[in-house]
C-alpha cells in the first residue's frame, strides 16, 4: 500500500483529482457554499499523506516562524500595501456597487471574516498549494515549473465561484504565494501573506466574488 501511494502514477492521479476533478465537481454541482469543509477534508488527507510519506520537518519547522525576518515582512507588507491600492482601484472603477459593501450591510460580520479567514481558509489553502504541493509533487513537476504550476492549480480552484474576478486575481496571488514559499519554506509566513490579501479583498468588497454567495 505504501509503495503504491508513493508511486509516480498514484501521485499524478492524486494531483489530477485535487487540481482538476474536485474543483470541476464543485463547479458542476454548484457546491461552492461547501468549499471550506471540502478544503479541510483535502487538507486532512494531505496532512496524513505528508506525515506518512513526505514529512521532512517537524511541525514548528514546517511553520518556520523564523522566516518572519525584518526583510521578509517588510517586503511582503510593501507589496501588499501597493497591491491593496490596486484592489481598491479595481473595486472603485469596475465593481463600485461592492465597494465597502460588508461594512454597510453588516460591519460585525466583516470583523468575523477578518479574524476567521486566516485560519479557516488561508492556512489550509497554503498547506495544500505550497507545503504539500512542493513536497508531494516534486517528483513529477520540474523545479522550474513548480511555482507557475502551483499558481495554475490555485487559480483553477477559484474557477468554481463562476465569475471572472476570482480566477483573474488568483493567478497573481498564486504566483506571489508560491514564490514566497519557494524562497522561505515557511507555511506561517505564506499564510500570513495570503491572509493579508484575502482580508483586503473582503474589506474592499471583492471578497464577494471569493465566496459561495457569488455563485448564480
Amino acid at each position: 500500500m505504501g509503495n503504491m501511494l508513493k508511486s509516480k502514477k498514484y501521485i499524478l492521479m492524486e494531483l489530477i483529482i485535487i487540481a482538476m476533478i474536485i474543483p470541476t465537481i464543485i463547479l458542476s454541482y454548484r457546491l461552492a457554499n461547501y468549499v471550506i469543509p471540502i478544503l479541510w477534508v483535502i487538507s486532512i488527507y494531505a496532512l496524513i499523506i505528508y506525515n506518512q510519506y513526505h514529512k521532512k520537518k517537524k511541525l514548528l519547522e514546517i511553520l518556520n516562524f523564523g522566516a518572519f525576518t525584518k526583510y521578509n515582512v517588510e517586503k511582503i507588507l510593501v507589496r501588499w500595501f501597493f497591491l491593496t491600492i490596486v484592489i481598491y482601484l479595481i473595486t472603485f472603477y469596475f465593481y463600485e456597487d461592492k465597494l465597502f459593501s460588508i461594512q454597510k450591510q453588516n460591519p460585525y460580520f466583516l470583523l468575523v471574516i477578518l479574524l476567521v479567514y486566516p485560519i479557516f481558509s488561508a492556512l489550509p489553502q497554503e498547506f495544500i498549494f505550497t507545503t504539500y504541493f512542493f513536497s508531494r509533487y516534486e517528483s513529477i513537476v520540474p523545479t522550474k515549473y513548480q511555482v507557475i504550476m502551483s499558481a495554475i492549480i490555485f487559480t483553477y480552484a477559484h474557477v468554481l465561484f463562476i465569475n471572472f474576478i476570482a480566477p483573474f486575481l488568483s493567478i497573481f496571488g498564486g504566483i506571489i504565494f508560491a514564490s514566497t514559499y519557494k524562497k522561505t519554506e515557511s507555511l506561517s509566513l505564506v499564510t500570513f501573506e495570503h491572509a493579508l490579501y484575502g482580508n483586503s479583498l473582503f474589506f474592499m468588497g471583492l471578497g464577494y466574488y471569493f465566496w459561495g454567495g457569488s455563485v448564480t
